[in-house]
């Protein structure tokens, strides 16, 4: 899976940008470079598989999982500088395979596991600082509409943070997702104890949704742009200093006008 993506055009100039699943040794290692600089350095996470000196932030599932990668072609890949945006994709069948999804540490996946339908796990999502609120995240998100597509790809799941662990600084953004997209209860996965923390810390009558949109991040927004719903409880990740909540998308219950986002393709113009 590869593609060009020419976001500027001047003659007969190579494209900015790639977007590919990681091919080489290089790939992988500079996606775990930019989790690094997002994850440990700005986020002030740790772990224990967490390559201080080498700045890679790396794990387990690495070996199993597709690494989704935004390539900018102007920066250098000997310095594992050229991927700027990463996606981690674990399908159910890997994980059967592997023993585990990721969220297996977080939450209790059995609803999902009972539903028989195909499932993507989504993780380790970071851009760039310089691609934020630019091309980069929507990239991505066309890139990821294709891989769902050609796998068959029924139900997206994973984990979103918050910066922080403390949920009662969250209050208006974690009960206006409890009171508003809470998923339903044959496919809700519970938080885990002893991370486990009840969302519903606000009453909805007490709610203020420009308060609760000012204090949620940008991920967990656009994927309610497009139905995205949660699981009981946040789960309080100290390790990665993140509040984190479970965050799933059907995607044969997606409205029409979401449907036709989700699986609209970068059109170079």
């Amino acid at each position: 899976m590869s593609m060009s993506v020419p976001v500027s055009r001047l003659g007969s100039d190579p494209p900015l940008f790639d977007i590919r699943l990681a091919v080489s040794e290089r790939d992988l290692l500079a996606a775990q470079r930019l989790r690094y600089r997002v994850f440990i350095e700005e986020l002030g996470g740790d772990g224990p598989h967490v390559d201080h000196a080498a700045r890679l932030e790396r794990d387990d599932f690495d070996p199993v999982v597709d690494h989704l990668c935004l390539i900018d072609n102007r920066r250098s890949a000997d310095d594992l500088d050229h991927v700027v945006g990463v996606y981690r994709l674990l399908r159910g069948d890997r994980a059967e395979a592997f023993g585990r999804f990721y969220c297996d540490g977080e939450y209790d996946l059995t609803p999902l596991r009972r539903c028989g339908r195909p499932v993507l796990e989504l993780g380790r999502s970071c851009v760039d600082p310089a691609q934020r609120g630019g091309t980069g995240m929507f990239l991505l998100w066309n890139a990821l509409a294709d891989y769902v597509l050609d796998h068959g790809v029924e139900i997206l799941f994973g984990v979103a943070s918050f910066h922080g662990t403390d949920p009662t600084m969250l209050a208006p953004s974690l009960s206006w997702l409890h009171h508003h997209h809470l998923a339903p209860g044959d496919l809700r996965p519970r938080a885990l104890p002893p991370g486990y923390h009840r969302m519903d810390l606000i009453a909805p009558d007490r709610l203020d949704r420009r308060e609760a949109m000012l204090g949620m991040p940008a991920l967990i927004k656009a994927y309610l742009r497009l139905g995205g719903m949660v699981g009981d409880g946040a789960f309080v990740d100290r390790a990665f200093n993140t509040t984190d909540v479970f965050l799933l998308m059907d995607t044969a219950a997606m409205s029409d006008k979401h449907r036709q986002f989700y699986e609209s393709r970068w059109q170079p113009r």
